[in-house]
């Protein structure tokens, strides 16, 4: 993934995701806070790293969109924007639109 002249390359059995945002309000219109706000499990791939398995595949590719465990990911800020760095293990699934 390239971000303004910064190139990152994900280290082996991991993915870069961008979160999808997760709900700022409940179903009755309560706003609630970032410290409640639910966690997203959503995100966007923009770069896999090589697997270190030989006879292992990646579980994802770049633009796909993936369900990831609840609390898994390194959280990595760049600009204001948030990003995950996801284990492979922690993929759950990709979301097929």
């Amino acid at each position: 993934m390239s971000m303004a002249g910064l190139s990152i390359k994900p280290s082996n059995d991991y993915v870069l995701i961008e979160p999808v945002e997760g709900e700022k309000k409940t179903a009755s219109g309560i706003v609630l806070p970032d410290s409640v706000e639910k966690k997203p499990q959503l995100g966007k791939v923009l770069a896999v790293g090589k697997s270190s398995q030989k006879d292992q595949n990646p579980p994802c590719k770049v633009g796909e969109t993936i369900i990831y465990r609840k609390w898994g990911g390194e959280e990595f800020e760049y600009e204001s924007k948030k990003y995950l760095f996801v284990k492979f293990e922690d993929v759950l699934g990709v979301l097929e639109k």
